[in-house]
């Protein structure tokens, strides 16, 4: 079996984004792969733990992977500030005779470096066109997760677990590996808080993540982190405003300072974008031709946590725009042409630590270290889409008793998508149009 047909069956995506399925994206060949390491979001400790970790397994899954896409180049890119994890990869990269093809990159701690189209630019100096993607400038980007999932997928283990880091206004930072459909309670008690009533949880790193309405929720394979904040923080008030307040209070106040723009990360790299020009929209310019360049937003919301020096919502506003055109079935039409960063980009990148104090982080900016705790779950909850397209098609009855390992939801014909296994022993319990619910325990 080839390598796609491996990591399909093992239901490899990628761990911790939007959760692309893997098989997907290795279709064609590229010049470069490059393996990101960055993990740009603040107080998240997954990727540079694992690196340290598995250093082997990750790059054994990395060269597998630039093998199948015949790359000429593969380039880990990993913050420079974490100088033993790159003296150790770096020495296991000579040590697995990869050194002819393969290197580690210093990156800037500055945000996002984790975004795969500062990544390319960052590690290969090329500017992935507006509305594009990393393939279209000869590079496939994975990140440290996903490579360690293709190796295990490589001596037969399907994806069933993932890693995530516990932070935040808590007593014990943690990173963990969990069952992938344990109970996010489960998880987050690790962390050293009994009793939640005071506290908000965001789901994924402080930047991107958003508060949970329900933390009464399941982890999934692209589950990256828990931060924990006080109700009353900056953070989790900010988070908590409704896309009405903010149109209003973005209508009332912006100045149009233009700084949204101006630090934007994609508009450096020589994009369209200008959130100021769609804030200036909600209230003058109700052109839709110009009304388009909201496609181009990332939604990294550096504009909304750290540009904005009114605390306006320019993230929120493009994502309301976003969402306009494509009701109107608008699609931005990107200019034909070579793509360049913007001179002055070197001195306006964000500082990872001015970041953090920007959002009332630093106290909580602390280490998680990578914790071995065995998770006795008495309910999985796996969802069946985990991932970006088709939901996975139940290939379980109620009442069946599944191995942990074991395939339950299989890819629909013809469509993109993503294959789910059990996590645990145990017999189905359930089964919804969102999910398979598996009572852990051997047979009875």
């Amino acid at each position: 079996m080839d390598l796609l047909n491996i990591i399909k069956d093992a239901g490899v995506i990628g761990a911790g984004g939007a959760g692309f399925p893997t098989h997907a994206k290795l279709t064609s060949q590229a010049e470069y792969v490059l393996l990101n390491g960055a993990e740009c979001e603040p107080l998240l400790r997954v990727d540079q733990q694992l690196l340290a970790q598995f250093p082997d397994e990750i790059l054994q899954g990395l060269d597998a992977v630039s093998k199948h896409i015949k790359a000429n180049k593969a380039i880990i890119g990993i913050k420079g500030k974490h100088k033993k994890v790159i003296d150790i990869l770096r020495d296991r990269i000579a040590a697995l005779g990869l050194a002819n093809y393969m290197e580690v990159k210093e990156l800037p701690d500055m945000y996002p470096a984790g975004d795969e189209q500062v990544l390319v630019h960052e590690l290969t100096g090329r500017v992935v066109p507006e509305g594009s993607i990393p393939l279209k400038v000869g590079c496939v980007v994975i990140n440290a997760e996903t490579a360690l999932n293709v190796r295990e997928a490589l001596t037969g283990k399907a994806v069933t677990e993932t890693y995530i880091t516990v932070t935040g206004d808590i007593p014990n930072p943690i990173t963990v590996k969990v069952p992938v459909g344990i109970a996010i309670k489960e998880v987050i008690a690790h962390g050293g808080v009994e009793n939640l009533d005071e506290y908000a949880v965001i789901d994924g790193g402080p930047m991107m993540g958003a508060v949970l309405s329900d933390t009464n929720g399941y982890v999934t394979k692209k589950s990256k982190g828990y931060v924990l904040l006080k109700k009353d923080h900056y953070l989790i008030r900010k988070k908590s405003v409704t896309t009405d307040q903010a149109r209003v209070i973005s209508r009332a106040a912006c100045e149009q300072c233009r700084m949204c723009t101006d630090l934007c990360p994609r508009y450096l790299l020589g994009h369209s974008i200008q959130p100021h020009k769609i804030m200036r929209a909600l209230n003058y310019d109700l052109d839709v031709n110009k009304q388009q360049i909201a496609q181009l937003c990332c939604e990294c919301n550096a504009c909304e946590l750290f540009s904005c020096p009114a605390n306006l919502h320019p993230k929120t506003i493009n994502v309301l725009f976003k969402q306009k055109m494509a009701r109107q079935g608008i699609r931005y039409q990107p200019e034909e042409k070579d793509y360049q960063a913007r001179s002055f980009r070197e001195y306006r990148l964000i500082p990872s630590k001015r970041l953090v104090a920007k959002m009332g982080l630093t106290a909580f900016d602390r280490p998680a270290p990578l914790t071995q705790i065995e998770f006795k779950p008495e309910y999985l909850s796996i969802a069946l889409r985990q991932h970006i397209g088709a939901p996975a098609i139940p290939v379980v009855s109620v009442g069946e008793h599944v191995k942990a390992g074991q395939l339950i939801g299989k890819i629909p014909e013809n469509s993109l998508g993503a294959t789910v296994h059990a996590s645990l022993e145990g017999t189905v319990t359930e089964i919804t149009d969102n999910a398979i619910v598996i009572k852990v325990g051997p047979y009875v």
